[in-house]
């Protein structure tokens, strides 16, 4: 069967894949807001995990709407958690199963339970998070082990995360993003796969 997961190309959204790739046809999906961006970091993170990766584009007019939230609200949390239901209503219409990399201690982007039974009721799907029982330590203890990690601040590295194009909107319209964003946020990007071991597992 297949499974659609959500992937930003960073050691979560990596690390879920691997993870759901034992037991699913695995499809990686990575939206943008503009179908010219770039997302040659994530194409690499792909090639790593050896998965097919689509890229899919927003509806037309989503990142203005985004933006225009998180103006209002002074804060990108609710804006971001939107962008994430709509990348998941997308891969619904699509897959049976969806996945994403988001983890226990996470709040966004985050689906509550309400939000997911009602997803998995209206597609007739399964949205399948397999780090939720899992912490931010132990998360990075699994990501050692299966991966090498390239870490830095957003904009700094190229994955997919909803956060760069929307920095990057911001910027253009001689917004500081940094109104809106913490002012420090690490993101992640698999470059490699960790050393095999005997076996010949990673």
């Amino acid at each position: 069967m297949k499974a659609g997961v959500l992937f930003s190309g960073g050691k979560d959204s990596s690390l879920a894949a691997f993870m759901l790739s034992r037991d699913y046809e695995v499809e990686l999906n990575t939206f943008v807001f503009d179908k010219n961006t770039q997302i040659t970091g994530v194409e690499k993170a792909s090639e790593v995990l050896g998965l097919p990766l689509k890229k899919r584009v927003f509806e037309e007019g989503l990142l203005s709407i985004v933006m225009d939230m998180m103006v209002e609200s002074g804060y990108p949390n609710e804006a971001i958690n939107f962008v994430h239901r709509c990348a998941i209503n997308a891969l619904c219409q699509e897959y049976d199963v969806i996945g994403d990399g988001t983890r226990l201690n996470d709040r966004v982007p985050m689906l509550n339970y309400a939000e997911v039974q009602s997803l998995e009721g209206k597609y007739n799907c399964a949205l399948v998070r397999p780090l939720l029982g899992f912490g931010r330590r132990e998360v990075n203890r699994l990501v050692e082990k299966h991966f090498i990690v390239l870490y830095g601040e957003t904009g700094e590295i190229t994955n997919g995360d909803y956060e760069n194009e929307i920095r990057a909107a911001f910027n253009a319209k001689e917004t500081d993003p940094y109104k809106i964003f913490p002012g420090h946020h690490e993101q992640s990007l698999v470059i490699k796969k960790a050393c095999k071991n005997q076996s010949g597992d990673i």
